[in-house]
């Protein structure tokens, strides 16, 4: 009896974790792999930081594709570089300032916490080859070998395990610009796979067997087919064999056409945002900097989103079942410099207010109001009956008119971190007028975006897993 009640204990540290008991095997073919459950802790989650570092971040100008723009005879790339660095000046030369000499990885881990993330995704290799891990197949284009001479992701894997509960999350590119090996696959239409075996495949398994993440975020896909990648069979050893075959998710960035369509959540294109509920788990990868992942020296304080802006995309992306990645682009020292974090601290504290219509919520039968504009709603089924969170991107003054919510005589608003409940009244032309009552700012619970809890509606609750396809 005792050894049943032990196995039971676990079970349940599973599913509370937010992982499951993967008993199913898997095929290497989409028809099977598009089957596996999504993990419920990434549906959970709802927010994640993105970071994009790299050796693109020595020259950090233009965005982290600065050195394709140069190669590829970019007019302004290669004037910056003309009036900056020496003639003769490669791309390589840059490696060696890539210093990290400032990486903090608790203090990244805290600046993470407060925000109010659940997981963090860090680029472990973008498109130009540089591994910020010593990478066997990246001889002397590692962070091992040349700039900051540490494994930057064993660094921050272990600060973010060490003094968090936040999941890792982990980047890779399929792909390189300008390696040898794909360039000559690229030449061969394809037909070979120099490039698949020597260098992406290696990695993406020594990246799982080594870091054991909990998310891999591929890209660099859109080349060549899933076929060429080995992306179905990599999958199917991900999710019946690797050490994390119970909590890992991926994306959908595993090769031509798969992008919208396989995966255990799609980003579909960055910034992907489709206004309205979508079928299937998804996220809203955007960027703090609304014109680079990658840190840019030359960044204007018009070219962030402001907080009103992340919250309206925060509040868009949830209540249509999505997640949202916020991307930062630390330096080449490792700083998260301080107009990013103040963005990410901005977050927190909205959310430590405001969470519980955030966290683990599901998208309601209306995703916005049908009257009043601005209005956005989530939702929580328990045993006491249905909760619906209307957020509001602007405050509303005296009264508030919502078409959406079907009133009853027991229906009760009240506004999260408010004490007091608010008086309403059926409205004539359907759904309900709220009055707003005179407060204080010092009783203001929070500065932007505000979120009414409505309980008692009549309106029927759809919870989101009935309506995803696998």
């Amino acid at each position: 009896m005792k050894k049943v009640s032990a196995f039971l204990i676990a079970l349940l540290s599973l599913f509370t974790q937010g992982d499951f008991v993967n008993s199913q095997h898997y095929d290497p073919t989409w028809a099977s792999l598009d089957t596996r459950p999504l993990p419920p802790w990434y549906d959970e989650a709802k927010i994640g930081i993105f970071l994009h570092w790299g050796v693109f971040s020595v020259p950090s100008y233009m965005s982290e594709w600065f050195w394709e723009y140069w190669r590829t005879g970019n007019i302004n790339a290669k004037e910056f570089m003309a009036k900056n660095y020496r003639p003769g000046f490669t791309y390589a030369d840059f490696a060696p300032q890539f210093s990290a000499q400032f990486y903090d990885t608790q203090r990244w881990a805290e600046i993470f916490k407060e925000s109010g993330a659940r997981y963090v995704v860090l680029t472990t290799k973008h498109h130009e080859g540089f591994t910020n891990w010593p990478s066997k197949n990246s001889f002397n284009w590692n962070a091992m070998d040349v700039g900051p001479k540490k494994d930057l992701v064993a660094l921050f894997v272990e600060a973010l395990r060490a003094f968090t509960d936040l999941r890792v999350g982990l980047y890779h590119s399929l792909f390189e610009w300008f390696n040898p090996l794909f360039l000559e696959d690229e030449a061969n239409n394809f037909t070979t796979q120099y490039f698949v075996w020597n260098k992406t495949m290696p990695e993406l398994y020594d990246l799982v067997n080594t870091y054991k993440p909990d998310l891999i975020w591929s890209d660099g896909d859109w080349m060549a087919n899933h076929t060429y990648w080995n992306s179905t069979n990599f999958l199917a050893w991900l999710f019946n064999d690797s050490p994390v075959k119970n909590s890992v998710v991926v994306n959908d960035r595993w090769g031509k056409y798969t992008r919208c369509k396989h995966g255990s959540f799609f980003n579909c294109d960055d910034k992907f945002n489709p206004g309205k509920l979508f079928p299937h788990k998804w996220e809203n990868a955007m960027s703090i900097d609304k014109s680079s992942w990658g840190y840019r020296r030359d960044l204007k304080l018009d070219d962030l989103n402001t907080i009103e802006e992340l919250l309206q995309l925060l509040a868009e992306t949830i209540s249509c079942g999505g997640n949202l990645l916020i991307n930062v682009g630390p330096t080449k020292e490792g700083i998260i410099v301080p107009i990013f974090e103040e963005r990410l601290k901005q977050l927190g504290s909205w959310l430590k207010v405001n969470g519980e219509a955030i966290y683990a919520s599901k998208p309601w039968s209306k995703q916005n109001d049908t009257i009043t504009p601005g209005v956005w709603y989530t939702a929580k089924n328990s045993t006491s009956g249905t909760s619906v969170y209307a957020i509001l991107l602007k405050w509303p003054g005296k009264s508030l008119i919502l078409g959406s919510p079907i009133t009853s005589s027991v229906t009760t608003v009240n506004l999260l971190g408010y004490p007091e409940f608010f008086n309403w009244e059926a409205d004539p032309s359907g759904g309900m007028k709220i009055e707003i009552p005179p407060i204080s700012y010092n009783e203001m619970p929070c500065q932007w975006a505000w979120v009414l809890k409505l309980q008692g509606l009549k309106n029927q609750f759809v919870p989101y897993p009935e309506i995803t396809i696998n």
